[in-house]
């Protein structure tokens, strides 16, 4: 790998840990750089908005109408009142057309047809559109540039996960990070187990030494294997990798960076510090299209010597299981809601309420539409909230266990800091594309038309 001299932006994302998510007051919560055992005062739960307050009218542009997209778009409109789609943008006209007739049908919104951008420059557009702020929803790939766009231009960003596929794009962003709060720009991601009641009950308890020590991680994400859309004749290299962007990994990160980061994101957010190594294996055998594997195992090794375990696999047909296991010196936690004792017996489990109960203290409210609910919060209050450096460290964290997978080398932390690796073309036009092929990405062989 080679070494950038880039030394104030390297220094400043390499000494940065998980600090800076001051979302509606979760700041003492979300923002700590320290273990479990070294907090001096005891962390509260702080207090979720059902809804945003009401305000001046906000109005928003989504780039990016995939279903991810639409369904943000859908999701900022219930976080409160006065709030408005207003642009549209994206590289498929299908795409823009579906967004709106979901839009139409969901919310009652209509976006008119010159408010609907279509092109690979279609982002630019949209910030140019009378927008507030915008949403980023395209595949991770371009997220970078739309990051930095969009602070150049003046607007609060909500942006979808992962925020890069590459060490390059992940620094680009924690510079744009840093512009936007000179500039008190709200940033927050779609990582959503951060703003969900259940995993920060369980986070705060563990934080205030419940189980002990923090000591280790185990954390899996298996599923089935992904949508593959058929390559229709005339079709060009670029439009099937786009329309398939989740099976390609100069557009997707390969699914350890564009799924699993919130597994790890979770794991980040109790270590509380990032890893300095990865140690990592994988491989590929059931795939028939893209160029990414179908399963994943890291370790993951800190400073003091401390490891956790990270697996994600996508193949049809076999066991599934989502699950984060914190471990601790006096017993072990299940992130979505359980402790236990070191004998596994539960010792606290999260007091959901029963449906139509009288008391909704513990209602979990939907985490999608909660990040929009704090977002267009912080932007009324002129409380500044950013979440983009927690994003970037998980984002960087699984690129690292990523490389040392597909290169069957330990790669570190200073390493991951340190290269030049970037994925995809440097243009972008509707025809043949031939991405870099560097060392760090599998060579799958000839491309199966499914």
């Amino acid at each position: 790998m080679k070494t950038r001299k880039e030394l104030k932006r390297r220094k400043f994302i390499s000494n940065t840990v998980l600090a800076t998510m001051g979302t509606l007051g979760t700041a003492s919560l979300l923002n700590s750089c320290s273990g479990p055992g070294t907090r001096k005062e005891e962390i509260k739960l702080p207090a979720l908005l059902n809804e945003a307050p009401d305000g001046k009218v906000l109005k928003a542009g989504l780039i990016g109408c995939g279903g991810r997209g639409t369904g943000a778009a859908i999701n900022f409109l219930n976080a409160g009142p006065n709030l408005q789609i207003v642009a549209l943008g994206d590289v498929f006209q299908d795409r823009i057309d579906k967004c709106r007739a979901e839009l139409k049908k969901e919310k009652n919104v209509d976006i008119p047809d010159e408010k609907c951008f279509l092109g690979f420059d279609a982002y630019e557009k949209v910030m140019d559109a009378g927008v507030d702020l915008v949403l980023l929803c395209t595949p991770p790939h371009f997220r970078p540039v739309h990051v930095e766009a969009a602070v150049k231009a003046g607007k609060h960003i909500f942006m979808e996960k992962p925020c890069a596929v590459d060490p390059v794009g992940a620094r680009s962003v924690m510079v744009s990070a840093e512009r936007a709060k000179q500039k008190e720009l709200c940033i927050v991601s779609g990582t959503i187990r951060r703003v969900q009641k259940d995993f920060m009950e369980t986070q705060r308890r563990v934080a205030n030494g419940e189980i002990g020590e923090v000591v280790s991680a185990h954390i899996i994400r298996n599923g089935g294997s992904l949508w593959v859309i058929k390559r229709q004749p005339g079709m060009s290299d670029m439009e099937y990798m786009l329309r398939n962007w989740a099976n390609f990994c100069w557009l997707s990160g390969d699914h350890i960076v564009e799924q699993f980061i919130h597994e790890i994101d979770v794991m980040n957010w109790y270590m509380g510090k990032n890893p300095v190594k990865a140690i990592g294996w994988g491989g590929r055998q059931r795939r028939v299209t893209g160029d990414q594997y179908d399963f994943f195992s890291i370790e993951y090794v800190y400073d003091n010597g401390m490891q956790t375990h990270c697996a994600a696999r996508q193949i049809t047909g076999c066991s599934n299981l989502t699950h984060q296991l914190i471990t601790g010196t006096n017993g072990f936690a299940n992130a979505k809601g359980t402790l236990y004792n070191l004998k596994g017996e539960e010792i606290w489990k999260y007091p959901y309420p029963e449906e139509g109960a009288a008391d909704q203290t513990w209602k979990v409210k939907d985490p999608f539409v909660q990040e929009h609910i704090n977002l267009v919060t912080a932007i009324r209050t002129g409380n500044v909230i950013s979440d983009a450096t927690a994003q970037v460290n998980s984002t960087l964290i699984t690129i690292m266990g990523r490389m040392s997978a597909y290169t069957g080398k330990d790669v570190t932390w200073e390493e991951v800091m340190n290269s030049d690796l970037y994925l995809g073309p440097k243009t972008y036009a509707w025809g043949p594309v031939v991405p870099p092929i560097p060392e760090t990405i599998p060579v799958i062989g000839a491309e199966t038309n499914v």
